[in-house]
């Protein structure tokens, strides 16, 4: 099992399928002389072989990777007992699902490849450390369903006939707001979400729901009985 760093190098396995990525990636941690990248891999089964061969301290690895995408990937070394390199997840996406799936994989840490040099770093070291590390909009995400775990929610609309779309309660919140006529600059605000979060809400919206146009989603919401009338 890796020995906790004090004063010592980090040494980090890279996880992604373009290279151009890890590339950048490892110039930006090996400007810091306490980081060093010891191997890098393209997908999920290559992770698992390097980790258990060069047992680095920590795996930033892409969520989305051929063989064996990211979430596997962590879920497989968590169950390990023999493995203590912490693992961080590096997204694109910052819904609710991928995110709270990476939580209970096991991953110490989730960050968006927009990330800022600055707050990488941090993620790593507070990772290091012993701490879990989850940026922004994302850290809201994990907030708030803590807290409908602990809180009575609002009733969920039923599965089935009178609601064939699986909506999540966010996604509900969501709907319920741009039928109010809220933007999505407003509706980001009043979550105290990203505007890009807000952005891909409503796009899932109209994919789970079939609909083109704002008119189709009132209609089908009102239909089926997703929102207060």
């Amino acid at each position: 099992m890796s020995e906790p760093v004090t004063g010592n190098t980090i040494k980090i396995i890279l996880a992604d399928d373009h290279a151009l990525v890890r590339d950048g990636i490892r110039a930006l941690l090996e400007e810091e002389s306490d980081l060093e990248v010891v191997g890098e891999v393209s997908n999920g089964l290559e992770a698992l072989e390097i980790v258990r061969d060069k047992d680095p301290n920590i795996l930033i690895v892409d969520i989305r990777m051929p063989e064996l995408g990211g979430i596997e990937t962590v879920e497989h070394l968590n169950k390990s007992a023999s493995v203590g390199t912490k693992c961080i997840i590096l997204s694109m996406h910052d819904s609710e699902e991928y995110i709270l799936k990476s939580v209970r994989a096991g991953a110490a840490g989730y960050l968006l490849k927009d990330t800022d040099k600055s707050e990488f770093i941090k993620a790593i070291h507070t990772v290091q450390e012993g701490g879990k590390y989850f940026s922004g909009d994302i850290s809201n995400v994990l907030v708030n369903n803590l807290l409908h775990q602990n809180t009575p929610e609002r009733p969920k609309a039923k599965k089935g006939k009178d609601n064939p779309f699986d909506l999540t309660n966010k996604e509900l919140q969501v709907l319920e707001l741009i039928l109010q006529g809220f933007t999505n600059k407003e509706i980001s605000e009043k979550l105290r979400n990203s505007k890009r979060t807000i952005e891909t809400h409503r796009f899932n919206l109209m994919k789970k729901m079939q609909v083109k146009n704002l008119i189709d989603l009132s209609k089908k919401a009102q239909e089926h009985q997703l929102v207060p009338v």
